[in-house]
């Protein structure tokens, strides 16, 4: 019994993390690439939804008014949710008659998004944050994919820098790992989610966010859901914030666990293998057995131990699980920043996986989260 629960709580975390973006790499070659097209000029309603965000928004509604893409058409939406700072006053010394601001009372980023969606007039929406940063070819290659009517969503890419000294050097790392599993999602037809840093929709799918859901995985779906294809656009890049301090880290991943399982639930059609084939199998693998994954480890351990004196492979296991652990927890009391930058990668990666199982666990009891503050994710 116990060399079965070994070899489970083994087997499942290692294909979740690393089996499933190998098999379709070995996929890929039975996949033709996808069309380049020209895209006409569309009609574009982008929306934000900001909590105080004053120090950020003028430059970025200026940054998106300076595009190089040429739309139809283009409405910028900035949805303030209840903000108590100049978040409204400072969107308002960008005068243009393109850009339209809402001053809404306090409801949560979902009712936001959905309010901002209500006054949209483009047949195409873009979702993006207040604080990251566009170049000015971001919008144009975003688009590009929806020359294809078969193409119903399109996802950017969220570049992390590192420029602090603590755990986001682990946040830099997870954004090149997630950017090589859309890659062969993407290549095999199976991207299953967007990121809400930048992310596509055609006007026609988008469907109102419930609240206690990822808006972004939650909206990005709306295009799997009516049978169209999500795609994944290198190109277009945001740079975003890691984060250093580990009480962040564990917070944001509780709430990204908890809004993840609860999306998941709501979208829970998209996971019959039976009437959405590959990306049902997809979805599974990258977002429900990587989320339960992590409260695997602690049996892993246990049993490892179990199994001290049946064979040298487990002593092997049982040492490397444990140096695993002394390095995230020498990394996590190394306030001055002094080790390596592996030390501080392994922290980064206890700190997510018990953030993830804590989630898991709030989500059995129930336990939503309803409200967001952007300042907790910097």
């Amino acid at each position: 019994m116990a060399e079965l629960i070994f070899w489970l709580c083994l087997l499942l975390p290692v294909y979740a993390w690393l089996g499933y973006p190998l098999l379709l790499t070995l996929l890929t070659p039975l996949f033709r690439p996808l069309r380049r097209e020209a895209t006409p000029p569309l009609n574009v309603s982008i929306v934000i939804a900001a909590h105080n965000e004053a120090r950020h928004i003028e430059h970025k509604l200026r940054t998106l008014l300076a595009q190089d893409y040429q739309p139809a058409s283009l409405q910028i939406i900035l949805a303030s949710d209840g903000s108590s700072d100049d978040t409204v006053a400072c969107a308002h010394n960008v005068i243009d008659p393109r850009i339209q601001v809402l001053d809404l009372p306090r409801q949560g980023k979902a009712a936001t998004l959905n309010a901002g969606v209500a006054v949209s007039t483009g047949e195409i929406l873009v979702f993006t944050d207040a604080d990251n940063q566009w170049s000015r070819e971001t919008l144009g290659y975003l688009l590009a994919p929806l020359a294809d009517p078969d193409v119903g969503a399109c996802a950017g890419h969220m570049v992390i820098p590192v420029t602090g000294a603590g755990l986001s050097v682990g946040d830099s790392l997870y954004r090149h790992y997630e950017g090589w599993v859309r890659r062969v999602e993407n290549r095999t037809g199976c991207m299953v989610s967007a990121d809400g840093a930048l992310l596509a929709l055609r006007r026609e799918l988008f469907q109102s966010v419930p609240a206690e859901v990822n808006d972004d995985f939650f909206i990005s779906t709306c295009a799997p859901v009516a049978f169209k294809r999500i795609v994944y656009v290198p190109e277009a890049q945001v740079i975003d914030h890691g984060v250093d301090e580990a009480d962040k880290q564990f917070r944001r991943r509780q709430r990204v666990t908890v809004g993840g399982l609860q999306s998941l639930a709501q979208r829970r059609e998209l996971l019959n293998p039976l009437r959405h084939g590959l990306y049902a199998l997809a979805l599974i693998s990258h977002k429900l057995i990587r989320r339960l994954a992590p409260v695997l480890l602690v049996p892993l351990l246990l049993s490892n131990f179990w199994l001290w004196d049946e064979h040298s492979f487990y002593q092997l296991s049982l040492v490397a699980q444990l140096l695993g652990y002394a390095v995230a927890v020498a990394g996590l009391l190394d306030v001055q920043h002094r080790l390596p930058k592996p030390f501080r990668l392994a922290a980064f990666l206890l700190v997510t996986l018990a953030g993830m199982s804590i989630g898991l666990w709030q989500f059995l009891r129930g336990q939503r989260y309803s409200q967001w503050n952007p300042e907790q994710n910097r």
